[in-house]
């Protein structure tokens, strides 16, 4: 391979995207655009569930009850029914998720030491939604069922009661438990392979396009020589878009980054040079532009964004999927982003997902070069 032809395909790259302001724009404005959109529209937490309360009691039982739900972070008590036609047409219209009705003869049963029976009406249309607010309401029910044991034992006892068990759970990592704080890398992992990939995709089409991809044959470059070349400009701006969403992270969503930086870029440069590889691979088949975007996304977008582990667990899909999953680099690249991030893991315990990343990128840039040795022949 001859550097110096290389390196000229590579400021010849460098050249075409400069001049093109559409090519940068889309380079790095577009990156941090996604993410800065992503970073705050999209969230797992649940909280302030908008609620409705039919209270037949009218009691104070009832009122120290419901208190519990509008004091809770999970519960927003958004108003009161009077009959379910009420409750029915705040759930319908969207302006409540979750109605409960509390029975009239709640107090009693509360003060005779009988189960009273609260009913919970949960609008079932969003059932990931619905399932954590029932978990919730069931959590909020429950220390106050506590609660009212521990009184009754004290009037009748007359000491304080001690639990058998005490339960302190740790939260590791994440101990607040915030969304973003596994999102944000999952998002930079999504969003520079589709970016990476939707760029590269373009040049080798692009020169078949314009016919200029007869004058580089007739040249004594070679096709190691023009991938290296187109990809050399790309990778460099991929590490600065690496960069620009390591601190918006770091200082617009304050996500830590607990481990090591070097690290953090060297599986970031492997994971980018098999993404872009993609890319020229995906330009090479096409040989056209349009075509080349529409593959491009195709196979980046949804496989990173469904079957990487960024948004729905691995281990709930079914064992063909699975299996497939191995085939995403997203996958390994998502692991090493949150362990780095959140774990401050180092390189003995990600060696294992680096070293796929490392033979993924090889092989997509020897399946590029010889499928490119293929139409220049």
């Amino acid at each position: 391979m001859n550097h110096r032809r290389a390196w000229a395909i590579a400021r010849k790259e460098f050249l075409h995207v400069i001049r093109d302001p559409r090519s940068l724009a889309m380079a790095i404005a577009m990156p941090m655009f996604l993410l800065f959109l992503y970073g705050y529209a999209l969230t797992l937490d649940v909280d302030n569930v908008p609620m409705i309360v039919w209270d037949q009691s009218q009691t104070a039982a009832s009122r120290d009850f419901i208190s519990r739900f509008g004091g809770s972070r999970y519960f927003a008590i958004e108003g009161y029914g009077w009959n379910y036609h009420e409750l029915e047409h705040e759930i319908d219209s969207g302006h409540a998720l979750v109605a409960m009705v509390v029975p009239r003869d709640f107090a009693d049963q509360v003060r005779s030491g009988r189960t009273a029976a609260v009913q919970l009406i949960v609008d079932g249309s969003d059932s990931n939604t619905a399932t954590l607010a029932v978990n919730y309401a069931d959590a909020v029910t429950r220390a106050y069922s506590q609660s009212l044991q521990l009184q009754e034992m004290r009037r009748l006892y007359g000491t304080s009661i001690t639990m058998p068990v005490d339960y302190r759970p740790r939260v590791w990592f994440n101990p607040e438990l915030e969304s973003r704080y596994y999102i944000i890398p999952g998002q930079i992992a999504v969003i520079m392979m589709v970016i990476a990939a939707l760029l590269t995709s373009l040049t080798v089409a692009r020169e078949w396009e314009r016919g200029t991809m007869e004058q580089l044959i007739s040249t004594p470059v070679t096709g190691r020589e023009i991938i290296l070349g187109k990809l050399l400009p790309y990778f460099t701006i991929g590490m600065v878009d690496m960069v620009l969403a390591v601190l918006m992270g770091e200082f617009l969503f304050h996500v830590p980054l607990r481990g090591s930086v070097i690290l953090l870029f060297a599986s970031a440069a492997i994971f980018l040079v098999g993404t872009m590889a993609l890319g020229i691979l995906i330009s090479v088949f096409a040989k056209n532009q349009l075509l080349a975007n529409q593959l491009a996304m195709v196979l980046t977008f949804v496989p990173s964004f469904l079957l990487s582990g960024f948004v729905f667990p691995i281990s709930n899909m079914p064992t063909v999927v699975q299996w497939v999953t191995y085939l995403v680099p997203a996958r390994y690249f998502i692991i090493l982003l949150k362990a780095i991030y959140l774990k401050g893991a180092g390189f003995s315990v990600l060696a294992g997902d680096g070293l796929l990343l490392v033979v993924y990128a090889i092989g997509t840039i020897v399946l590029a070069v010889v499928i490119f040795k293929k139409k220049l022949v």
